[in-house]
């Protein structure tokens, strides 16, 4: 059982120039890291991508608990003001005892995101893609039953078993990617959803695979679709929080600091980069062993 006494490093927010960290057990945060960008454009940001223990949702709640304390330890020897953790599984296993370790830092986790689409839902049936260790959370199914008694939602979910895995490898367009999203994406929609959350980080980087699997599956012309993804509802809690605490940066620096780091192949990340910065120039991902 890892150490979660309260004998943290001592936290320190110099100004609102210090850097925001965020991490994920591999990629798949860069696509809430892209929203972070897009919204707080004027913020430093620090990425960590945890591959050499992807991924997450093979590990032990104990094992996650211990990678997300050293993880926001390295964090804050640089400075870090706020610590997004942009990964539905980690949030589950380990926002709890952040929050209660280190509660002088905004902490930001993953929502399911099955709130707003039971709003968005008109059938009140919605599909919900996460991995395994996000469904079985004691936080999603507390969330899911009571959204499930207040908005007559039901929720379906669905394990995409091996699908991280898939997307790490960074060929988006592979065989194996179709062949998953066609064994898990159909059968929700045969139960009638109409809309679909995608409750893991990584899979914002196949909506479009998702919607060409559904357009492969319906045979006539039918509603659409929702697909929800929570990266953007994440941004907006860390720029209110960031505003509420006098930390938000409001003028463009003279320099934007990103800094993206891995603990495996530097490669995989360095590649994914280019999801977020677009026409900019990609930090260079760097190896770090922690």
């Amino acid at each position: 059982m890892p150490n979660t006494e309260n004998t943290h490093s001592e936290i320190k927010h110099a100004d609102s120039n210090a850097p925001v960290g965020v991490f994920d057990s591999g990629i798949g945060g860069l696509s809430v890291l892209k929203h972070l960008r897009e919204q707080l454009p004027f913020e430093n940001f620090l990425y960590l991508a945890d591959t050499a223990y992807a991924p997450y949702g093979e590990r032990s709640n104990e094992e996650l608990i211990e990678r997300s304390i050293k993880i926001t330890e390295f964090f804050l020897q640089q400075g870090i003001k706020a610590l997004v953790i942009a990964c539905n599984t980690a949030t589950a296993a380990a926002v709890a005892v952040l929050r209660a370790r280190y509660p002088g830092l905004i902490i930001i986790g993953m929502e399911p995101g099955i709130k707003p689409a039971a709003a968005r839902s008109a059938s009140k049936i919605v599909g919900v893609l996460a991995t395994r260790s996000t469904l079985q959370s004691e936080k999603f199914k507390r969330l899911s039953e009571q959204l499930s008694t207040e908005t007559l939602t039901q929720f379906i979910p669905q394990a995409c078993v091996g699908l991280v895995n898939e997307i790490e490898h960074g060929d988006l367009q592979s065989s194996e990617i179709y062949n998953l999203l066609r064994r898990y994406v159909p059968p929700l929609l045969d139960q009638g959803v109409d809309t679909l959350v995608l409750g893991c980080t990584h899979y914002p980087f196949v909506e479009q695979q998702i919607l060409q699997v559904i357009r492969e599956h319906q045979t006539e012309q039918v509603k659409p679709i929702h697909i929800i993804d929570t990266g953007e509802a994440v941004a907006r809690r860390l720029y209110d929080l960031l505003d509420k605490h006098h930390l938000r940066n409001v003028a463009p620096l003279k320099q934007n600091i990103f800094q993206a780091w891995t603990t495996g192949d530097a490669s995989t990340l360095q590649m994914a980069l280019r999801f977020i910065t677009q026409n900019e120039t990609s930090p260079v991902a760097a190896t770090l062993k922690i």
